[in-house]
């Protein structure tokens, strides 16, 4: 017979994955996750090893002979997409893509840029918003706080028409036109 639990062993246990307890230790991985409020470890798992190709594929491209076209091209391709994609500042050379980290894919995600927009004042509450179904990027609704916002589509972040913080928004800031509001 086994005794009863007591309350902070429990909540000890529920902060223990006795599955993956090796991989619990890295404590940059948890303070990243905590920070940009990733529910899904599979998510930094991800970016972590996009980020790791990017820098393989980069050092590949290095290692070629500086008088190759094909470098000049794949280089140019590299850094227009990772700027496209605003995983990198300018598009200068390509040391910058030592910096493209996980943090980086996750200072993507709709969230961060629906804080960034001043939208919602911080994290938690922005994922709730893009949960509830009220912020849209271009025509579509989106969801899933995971969203990769790009930098073209970065400008196209908003609220949805029929959404109550809008509402509310445009009430406050006394912008608000009945006829857009009628569906």
């Amino acid at each position: 017979m086994v005794r009863k639990l007591k309350f902070h062993e429990k909540k000890l246990l529920k902060k223990v994955d006795f599955i993956n307890w090796d991989v619990d230790n890295n404590v940059h991985e948890v303070k990243v996750l905590r920070k940009y409020r990733i529910e899904k470890r599979e998510d930094y798992t991800k970016y972590n090893k996009l980020s790791r190709n990017i820098r393989d594929l980069a050092q590949k491209i290095r290692d070629l002979d500086e008088k190759d076209g094909f470098r000049a091209q794949s280089t140019h391709q590299l850094l227009e997409k990772l700027y496209s994609s605003g995983l990198i500042p300018t598009k200068q050379n390509l040391s910058l893509t030592e910096k493209v980290t996980a943090s980086s894919f996750c200072r993507r995600r709709l969230p961060y840029i629906v804080v960034k927009l001043r939208m919602a004042q911080n994290l938690k509450t922005a994922i709730t918003f893009i949960e509830q179904g009220h912020v849209r990027v271009g025509p579509e609704v989106v969801t899933d706080p995971a969203f990769l916002v790009t930098r073209s589509t970065e400008d196209f972040v908003t609220w949805v028409d029929s959404s109550k913080i809008k509402q509310h928004v445009l009430n406050y800031n006394e912008q608000r036109d009945d006829f857009d509001m009628v569906e």
